[in-house]
């Protein structure tokens, strides 16, 4: 009885590490196609990990578009929700489209939360060769007529990218439904609009635009931030400096399968505290434009349900009905 009791024992503990060690197949969802916003928080986590050596094998990204996130949100939790090598990207748009109901059943209790890589900021941008210099520019020409502006971002309307620029609209004094907007499945495909000349601003996210700037192919009207953003955005000026009191954070970060084992959950959660912590991490974040925000487990989940209620106020002051 003895030694079946230390065998029983035994086994348990030998389980219990193997569901807490790294995953042999490390994945993350990018829910867009590659370029943009997500892809850019996979490869980031990805260079994070494996740079970190936080895991022994690589960690591929893969892409599954369709609906900014939808898709991929319904797909991990009705097919996919016990994967413990398997995370998601999601962005504060994930959230806002939570929050109007643009995911389908499923609600932000329906996944585990699991950690933030960053926050961002939104921006306006242009072509480098487009006449507008600034944001009081641009919003005189949408004045003088709307019909010949013409924005584009990932998502339709109602979605976090139309939301930064309908704001700035708002408070410029412009009725936000005269506005012609273009949607997009993702970033990268509203930037190669951009710059292909079918649509004349972007409603985008400073993270995105760093090495277009370097390349001298676009200009940033504004960025949404309380303060002016260092490195590459450091001498372009906050909506605030120009008249316009909007800001958009935006917080990059990931979710598991709802189904995923508290053993591996929290090896993933006890990781990524390691991970954030280290200067390693730190320079990543910095080339791809991002600025700290250590969130993991509890405190995501906390962060995410009260940006999700936010946004859900936000959603009814713009007429958006849940759908």
């Amino acid at each position: 009885m003895f030694n079946k009791t230390l065998i029983a024992i035994a086994a348990t503990l030998a389980l219990g590490s193997a569901h807490a060690a790294a995953p042999e197949k490390p994945e993350c969802i990018a829910p867009a196609k590659p370029g943009g916003g997500f892809d850019l928080t996979c490869k980031l986590v990805q260079g994070g990990l494996q740079n970190g050596k936080f895991i022994d094998a690589p960690m591929r990204v893969t892409y599954m578009p369709g609906g900014i996130g939808a898709v991929a949100y319904n797909t991990v939790i009705a097919q996919r929700p016990d994967e413990g090598g398997t995370i998601v990207a999601f962005s504060g748009g994930s959230l806002l489209n939570l929050a109007i109901g643009k995911f389908g059943r499923y609600s932000v209790d329906d996944v585990k939360w699991l950690g933030s890589a960053g926050a961002d900021y939104g921006a306006i941008i242009v072509r480098a060769d487009s006449p507008f210099t600034n944001l009081k520019e641009l919003m005189a020409a949408i004045k003088a007529d709307p019909s010949k502006v013409v924005f584009g971002a990932g998502g339709s309307v109602g979605s976090q990218d139309w939301m930064k620029s309908a704001l700035v609209a708002k408070a410029a004094g412009i009725d936000f439904k005269t506005m012609r907007y273009v949607a997009f499945e993702g970033g990268g495909e509203a930037m190669t609009a951009l710059q292909g000349g079918h649509v004349q601003v972007y409603s985008g996210d400073a993270s995105e635009v760093a090495a277009q700037m370097k390349g001298g192919r676009i200009r940033v009207l504004g960025v949404l931030a309380a303060d002016r953003l260092p490195g590459e955005l450091s001498g372009v000026a906050t909506a605030k400096e120009q008249g316009y009191d909007v800001e958009w954070p935006i917080i990059r970060g990931y979710y598991m399968g709802p189904k995923v084992s508290d053993a591996d959950y929290k090896w993933w959660v006890a990781t990524f505290d390691k991970m954030l912590a280290s200067p390693e991490f730190a320079k990543l974040r910095e080339t791809q434009g991002l600025f700290p925000l250590d969130l993991t487990g509890a405190k995501l989940d906390a962060y995410v349900k009260e940006r999700v209620k936010h946004y859900a106020e936000l959603a009814k002051e713009f007429g958006m009905v849940a759908q």
